[in-house]
């Protein structure tokens, strides 16, 4: 055919802006599809045209072969990209493609049905004599044979839906007593999922790697493979971080094994980007595990080793150009990590998480590549997978690669959900991954049930809390233009500490910050000293602080949940309300912690320790600025202490009063 002069990508988020990348850079217009939920996303804005294609649940759009293909009509599309995920994988919608005259970049349809079916493909690869795992494939799907067969195999065995893939459907069952449950769970999930209960048996290996062979094949019947990743660090099956080269790869191993891969695809006379997967044992054996027919979420890591650009050569093959290279001709260099950077909570079994993204400044640095499809101000819905960007580093050494993705990651921030961001860099610096040791049971062993859970310390909160009173106080200078900036830290007279409060998982923590110089701060827990801290330089962005001789840089975020920070030298970033900020009023949570709301002179307190207190009641009065403010409580309940006393300067966020709410004198 000709070449491609108009492209619809039929997905969305970050695929499809990498999609849009590639198209425009080769001078093809680009067409992007959005549903309800991604009016305003960034895909739908990068692309030369932008069509909806309905409602936000996606089989009423990403799903829709019919609004996707009518999309491409009226736009005069001559060729879809699927990205991955959603019709990707889909045969029918490929066999459409070609009836409606539109080039599908991918395979032809009957590949993607015959490798899509884990049962049918692994009969085809037996009988293309590639190694494949002990197991049963077969038509009889009864209960009573599919049992049969595990106990034959033997224990542990790993039951899959024989449809789909991304480990939905699939369990691992270690005895014969747990076994019809897992295949009544793994076939219900299946059928949910895919359409399709059909399930197989396979032996589980245990502690194996996950490596994958990247091939790529023309019209004209040329096949290549360009090396292979390691998928080894999986949760619930998921990838979370990809690698190329595999780390324990021998030169005669990815002969065997890419030889093998090449094999399979010239099986189904295979087309474009394709991957075959394998799980490789200690002893050095490995067994065809699945084919995925279509471009792989790891992708980048081949590029960056192999200086191909997989999208680019996609669309010349789907527009009938041959490969321009041998076999003979691909070389590897250097070595890629890719992390997946999730909107998921770690520290709560990592549930998806939804929301506005209030800030988002992605890692950088030198060998670093993002493929993200949000910014500030996205809106992350819970429609889709809660992908949010690919980062990846790259470099000479895998271990220049690993030190500067980790640093990346922890140099970059993301304010609004809950991210996994942490929990990344945490994987990259443990030694077992440092040290290429990582198998598919490296999120089990390492992490075990216990999870991943990491919350700041007292000294990262008394951080906080000088973060806290900085802004304040720069706050107040832009407020009041007339104060002399060195006068910020200064009185006679009072001391202008300030009370941040934070709640912990230990209850409520108060946190005196006491000014000791222009820009040097004493933080204390109630009498105790916790640590001196002075700011070494600061900006609109981020503060640099010494404590104890350590210096550490924190990225700072204030919003109406809060202040984020996150520890650019650390694997930490984390939220906090200060629930001792401004007045009362702005803690809904209602602590009744009374503070003062600026600094001010206190001129009288209307109420005792034991007096009982409604909302609204008035308990204080405060001059400031040559005016009176009022002082009322925002809770019923009883006060338990009064910190001030009248005619007594105060500093703002003092705190004056406490007050016991009601619902806990029940």
């Amino acid at each position: 055919m000709t070449a491609i002069k108009r492209l619809l990508i039929a997905n969305r988020g970050e695929i499809a802006c990498r999609v849009i990348r590639t198209a425009k850079a080769m001078g093809i217009n680009t067409v992007a599809v959005y549903s309800d939920a991604d009016s305003g996303a960034l895909h739908a804005r990068a692309a030369d045209q932008a069509v909806h294609i309905g409602p936000s649940a996606v089989s009423e759009s990403y799903l829709s072969i019919e609004r996707i293909i009518q999309a491409a009509r009226e736009t005069s599309s001559d060729a879809i990209h699927p990205g991955y995920g959603f019709l990707s994988e889909n045969a029918a919608f490929a066999k459409v493609c070609e009836e409606a005259g539109i080039a599908f970049v991918g395979p032809s349809a009957q590949a993607i049905e015959l490798m899509g079916d884990k049962a049918r493909a692994k009969r085809a690869m037996i009988d293309a004599g590639i190694p494949c795992i002990p197991g049963y494939q077969g038509v009889d799907q009864t209960i009573k044979t599919l049992k049969s067969e595990a106990k034959r195999i033997g224990f542990p065995v790993m039951i899959k839906a024989a449809a789909g893939g991304g480990g939905r459907g699939m369990r691992l069952v270690g005895e014969s007593s747990s076994l019809e449950s897992a295949i009544e769970t793994a076939r219900s999930e299946a059928l949910g999922a895919f359409g399709a209960d059909d399930l197989i048996v396979e032996k589980a290996l245990v502690r194996p790697r996950h490596v994958e062979v990247q091939v790529f094949g023309d019209k004209q019947g040329n096949l290549v493979y360009l090396g292979e990743r390691d998928c080894s660090v999986q949760r619930r099956h998921q990838k979370v971080i990809e690698e190329a080269p595999c780390p324990v790869m021998t030169a005669e191993l990815r002969s065997a094994m890419g030889e093998a891969a090449v094999c399979a695809a010239k099986a189904v006379d295979y087309v474009s980007a394709g991957t075959v997967e394998f799980l490789l044992g200690p002893d050095g054996d490995f067994y065809f595990l699945e084919m995925n027919t279509r471009l792989q979420v790891e992708h980048p890591v081949t590029e960056l080793i192999t200086g191909i650009d997989l999208v680019e050569l996609q669309l010349k093959v789907a527009a009938g150009q041959p490969l321009a290279f041998g076999q003979d001709d691909v070389r590897l260099s250097g070595h890629a990590i890719e992390v997946r950077l999730y909107a998921e909570d770690p520290r709560n079994q990592f549930l998806p998480s939804t929301g506005r993204i209030k800030h988002w400044r992605p890692p950088a640095g030198n060998g670093i590549r993002v493929d993200t499809g949000v910014e500030s101000g996205s809106e992350v819905s819970p429609y889709y997978d809660p992908m949010l960007a690919k980062v990846i580093a790259s470099g000479a050494t895998r271990e220049e690669a690993r030190q500067r993705l980790a640093k990346a990651l922890s140099a970059s921030a993301l304010v609004g959900p809950a991210t996994n961001r942490d929990f990344l860099i945490d994987a990259l610096n443990r030694e077992a991954f440092a040290k290429r040791q990582a198998t598919t049971a490296f999120i089990d062993e390492e992490y075990g049930e216990a999870g991943f859970r990491l919350d700041p310390s007292l000294t990262e909160l008394g951080m906080a809390a000088v973060v806290q009173y900085k802004l304040r106080a720069s706050k107040a200078l832009s407020e009041a233009l007339d104060v002399n900036s060195e006068l910020l830290n200064w009185s006679s007279g009072v001391s202008l500490d300030a009370v941040s409060v934070y709640r912990t998982d230990h209850g409520l923590t108060s946190f005196n910050t006491r000014p000791t110089g222009s820009d040097s701060y004493a933080v204390s827990i109630g009498e105790d000293l916790l640590a001196e801290f002075t700011i070494m330089d600061a900006d609109h962005q981020a503060m640099t602080l010494e404590c104890g001789g350590e210096r550490r840089r924190l990225a700072h975020h204030a919003h109406e949940d809060g202040l984020t920070l996150t520890l650019a030298t650390d694997r930490l970033e984390f939220t906090l309300k200060d629930l001792a900020a401004g007045q009362a009023a702005s803690d809904p949570s209602g602590t009744g912690m009374v503070v003062s709301p600026m600094h001010g002179q206190l001129l009288e307190i209307f109420v005792s320790p034991g007096d009982s207190v409604t909302k609204g009641q008035r308990l204080a009065l405060l001059e400031a600025m040559k005016m009176q403010h009022e002082i009322t409580a925002q809770i019923e309940g009883t006060v338990t202490e009064v910190h001030a006393e009248a005619n007594q300067q105060v500093a703002m966020a003092a705190l004056l009063i406490e007050i016991l709410p009601s619902t806990e004198t029940a």
